[in-house]
């Protein structure tokens, strides 16, 4: 069967920067057998499966890495907004749209820039986890490798698990190499998709550099994630005042891997972690299985 299928690049100004995403538009008749084989053909960090909704929502997406199913992520649910606007699939009531996932159902905005749309997600409220029993040694050796051991650090889950470190600045984000067989075991250990660090910056054009690695999935270093950026912006306001501002950042991730993307992060007055950026469409075509 021929399906319309979309290659996306997410949190990109530009075809070649952001993140990759492959988005399977008629995924009608796929089982998630199916799609888990057609993710780790892709070997994109993310493959997505658009599908008929329920009532209540505009649209339904199931997000696959090589290995996994998610039941949320950042940079697919952005692309999956974008590509059900491009296919005809949605039609945005004021603005909104409501995208159904495995985690729920997520309210979507719709936004303009010099032509261009730009969505953003509500990404579900993050959870601060306490780390699990029988974990110290991986967590002390990735930390330790991370040359970190004194940083803040959290699990936090907003879908998936992601481990967070705070390395204060962003020239200790962009210097790192990344321990990656030490994450790889933390993460198996302890359930998570991967280990994200980030580090104040004061460029003129982003506020925070992000990196995330998430090895044991098969991503040694992941280009730009949306659900990593939405966790540590939860984890890095938990404690701030419900004083009714709005905050709102850019942080810059991919750089390193020659990919530079930019993730606009809104944190509302009620604490609800907005993500959003630009996407480009580099690949329109037909994908049979």
């Amino acid at each position: 069967m021929q399906r319309r299928y979309l290659q996306l690049d997410v949190f990109a100004d530009r075809p070649g920067a952001g993140n990759p995403l492959g988005v399977v538009v008629d995924a009608d008749g796929l089982d998630g057998a199916a799609m888990q084989a057609i993710a780790n053909w892709t070997n994109l960090s993310e493959t997505i499966f658009l599908l008929p909704p329920d009532a209540d929502a505009d649209y339904r997406v199931r997000i696959f890495t090589p290995r996994q199913e998610l039941p949320f992520a950042g940079h697919p649910s952005v692309g999956a907004a974008w590509a059900a606007l491009d296919q005809g699939l949605a039609t945005p009531r004021a603005g909104a749209l409501v995208q159904q996932c495995a985690a729920g159902l997520l309210p979507v905005r719709i936004d303009s820039r010099e032509g261009h749309t730009l969505p953003s997600v509500r990404a579900p409220r993050a959870v601060h986890r306490a780390s699990p029993d029988g974990i110290d040694a991986q967590l002390d050796a990735a930390l330790q490798a991370l040359g970190a051991l004194d940083a803040p650090h959290a699990l936090l889950d907003n879908g998936p698990r992601w481990w967070c470190v705070d390395l204060g600045t962003s020239a200790a984000v962009r210097a790192l190499a990344p321990p990656l067989a030490e994450i790889a075991a933390l993460c198996l250990a302890s359930d998570a998709v991967g280990l994200a660090i980030c580090g104040r910056s004061d460029a003129a054009d982003h506020q925070l550099a992000v990196r995330a690695f998430c090895p044991a999935d098969g991503i040694p270093e992941d280009p730009v994630t949306g659900s990593a950026n939405a966790a540590i912006a939860a984890w890095l306001h938990m404690d701030r005042a419900e004083d009714g501002r709005v905050l709102r950042y850019i942080a810059s991730q991919g750089r390193e891997l020659g990919r530079d993307g930019r993730v606009e992060i809104e944190i509302d007055p009620a604490g609800e972690v907005w993500i959003g950026g630009a996407v480009q469409a580099v690949i329109r075509g037909t994908f049979a299985w």
